[in-house]
């Protein structure tokens, strides 16, 4: 699957869809992210499953800083809905099939209940 590109228009129906959606905060003058690029692409293209995103945060800025990215590329990762993963920095391919993996594993009942009790104490 190829990468989907996000604007500010679809990134909430896309980011709370069921499922994992992962998004990369890039930009074209970032080093880093130019070396992120290829090992994301590969990785969408190995789990058809996963929606892969990404978001320009220079024809994105107010969504960037919506989304609060200081420091790119920046790699979240959403189940069902939930942000589960934030991390700044350039992965190696390892460590992003880690990132999959785990998120893969999680007991999303958990998780919601942890949000929900997260919410009433706010």
């Amino acid at each position: 699957m190829a990468t989907v590109t996000l604007t500010s228009e679809i990134f909430e129906d896309t980011v709370t869809a069921d499922g994992i959606t992962l998004v990369d905060w890039w930009a074209s003058w970032c080093g880093p992210c130019k070396q992120f690029a290829p090992i994301y692409e590969a990785a969408s293209e190995k789990h058809s499953d996963i929606v892969f995103a990404s978001v320009s945060t220079e024809e994105e800025q107010e969504l960037a800083s919506q989304a609060q990215i200081t420091s790119i590329p920046t790699l979240m990762a959403f189940r069902d809905g939930v942000l589960v993963f934030s991390q700044p920095g350039a992965l190696p391919e390892s460590s992003l099939e880690q990132v999959i993996k785990s998120v893969r594993e999680l007991d999303m009942v958990d998780v919601k209940r942890q949000v929900a009790e997260q919410e009433l104490k706010a």
